[in-house]
């Protein structure tokens, strides 16, 4: 397979934040079957990512946008030519609207941030990248992850 033929697929994710706690949602498909992850999605042809925020966040909890702040960056790379990511990640914690889980998608919960941090099932990265992403008073995080053919995590590096 020639490196033309590998894409990257971009996708958001938003952490939802409110006293201390952070929404998640429980996956019924895959990628992330059975994990907690924020709500999120791929970026649709046209859409810039904070706009696809705004739109995955009213699909999938019900939940409109107020402000939407950008806290990290990631690629994600493996030899798998359908397992290529950019990833945008965003935090918020000024929303409005009614709590309402589409439920092709997962089950939505609150959890509190220390809980998500280190008792739930999530994604590999996650649990690297999230504290840095949550800790609002530090910049930016920009990463690359790096699998196997397994899609299980090799290396990674922080810029």
């Amino acid at each position: 397979m020639s490196d033309y033929e590998y894409r990257y697929i971009p996708t958001v994710m938003v952490y939802t934040l409110c006293d201390d706690q952070v929404l998640l949602m429980h996956r019924h498909k895959e990628p992330n079957l059975g994990l907690w992850i924020p709500p999120g999605g791929k970026v649709e042809l046209g859409e810039a990512p904070h706009e696809t925020a705004r739109r995955e966040m009213r699909e999938e909890t019900g939940l409109e946008i107020e402000t939407l702040h950008m806290r990290g960056f990631c690629t994600e790379v493996s030899p798998q030519p359908d397992w290529m990511w950019f990833l945008f990640i965003f935090v918020t914690c000024q929303f409005h609207g009614t709590l309402q889980a589409d439920p092709r998608e997962g089950r939505l919960e609150w959890f509190s941030i220390d809980t998500y941090l280190s008792d739930l099932p999530i994604p590999q990265a996650d649990r690297i990248f999230a504290p840095r992403v949550l800790a609002l008073e530090e910049g930016c995080f920009y990463a690359k992850f790096v699998y196997d053919e397994d899609l299980k995590l090799v290396a990674w590096t922080a810029y």
